[in-house]
């Protein structure tokens, strides 16, 4: 007998429409910041000019260095507690495991308007002047996260009888960590610094709360742009930090890619043959 299987398009429609609302807003965005009109909504023709009014923008560049100085800088320190994190989660009770890895990630699942005030307070009762420090702080708490799942997760993959054979060779914790479990955990490590890069650059609702008056970062600056009317100039920035996450974002998850070894490999081989 025959089994008819009744396909539907229904699933294939539902993604379409889907696709359509999240990717339709962007597009319109991207479209535009080659509008030759100063009115965003109408069109007046191809042009590249207010990509040159967006790069003779002093002030705009200053917030772009700020908005890079803070994503790096909290992207190296979430790296260095991240894997930190990860590391001793293994060494760790079982017992304990459970509540650990739930309060990790707490600033992920936490909102970010809370989070902004949570810092604020804090920072406020510390006596911290608010600018750079808050922000790089305040940032490098919720890439924490990133950092610590992908690296978690490569030490899950990892095979424990290399490390295992070290030891019986005579290294130490030491050399076993520097030597092999590191360079193992760089690519997951570098994903998720991308990421947190991402995440960092993108952030405006923490930032504000923790900035300084003197410090402005780029999403506060378009932000705060937009309260007086969108230009064409604000369509062509946004296009251009669109570039910049979608790379940094396919980047990582390139980079975070798990590659089989050779070992396995051999033996696949053999399997086929």
């Amino acid at each position: 007998m025959i089994l008819v299987k009744n396909r539907t398009k229904l699933p294939n429609i539902y993604i379409g429409i889907v696709s359509v609302i999240m990717y339709l807003p962007i597009l319109l965005v991207i479209i535009y910041s080659f509008n030759e009109s100063k009115i965003s909504s109408v069109w007046g023709g191809f042009s590249l000019k207010w990509y040159e009014t967006l790069f003779k923008n002093r002030a705009m560049f200053e917030a772009l260095l700020n908005s890079v100085i803070l994503a790096v800088s909290s992207g190296a320190l979430a790296a260095a507690i991240g894997t930190s994190a990860a590391v001793g989660f293994t060494r760790i009770k079982p017992k304990s495991k459970g509540a650990i890895e739930y309060l990790s990630m707490l600033p992920m699942m936490t909102p970010e308007i809370i989070l902004g005030m949570v810092f604020m307070v804090f920072f406020s009762l510390l006596g911290l002047p608010f600018g750079m420090l808050t922000l790089i702080l305040a940032h490098t708490a919720f890439c924490i996260p990133y950092i610590y799942m992908l690296v978690k997760a490569r030490l899950v993959d990892m095979d424990k009888s290399i490390l295992e054979a070290a030891r019986d060779l005579g290294a130490n914790e030491y050399h076993v960590f520097f030597d092999i479990t590191l360079p193992q955990l760089i690519p997951a490590i570098i994903s998720g610094m991308l990421l947190s890069f991402a995440m960092s650059f993108d952030d405006v609702i923490i930032s504000l709360f923790v900035t300084g008056v003197n410090v402005n970062t780029l999403p506060i600056k378009v932000y705060t742009q937009m309260k007086t009317g969108v230009t064409p100039e604000i369509n062509a920035l946004c296009t251009l930090m669109l570039c910049v996450t979608v790379i940094l974002v396919l980047l990582s998850s390139v980079i975070s890619k798990p590659k089989r070894s050779k070992v396995k490999h051999r033996e696949d081989l053999e399997v086929t043959k």
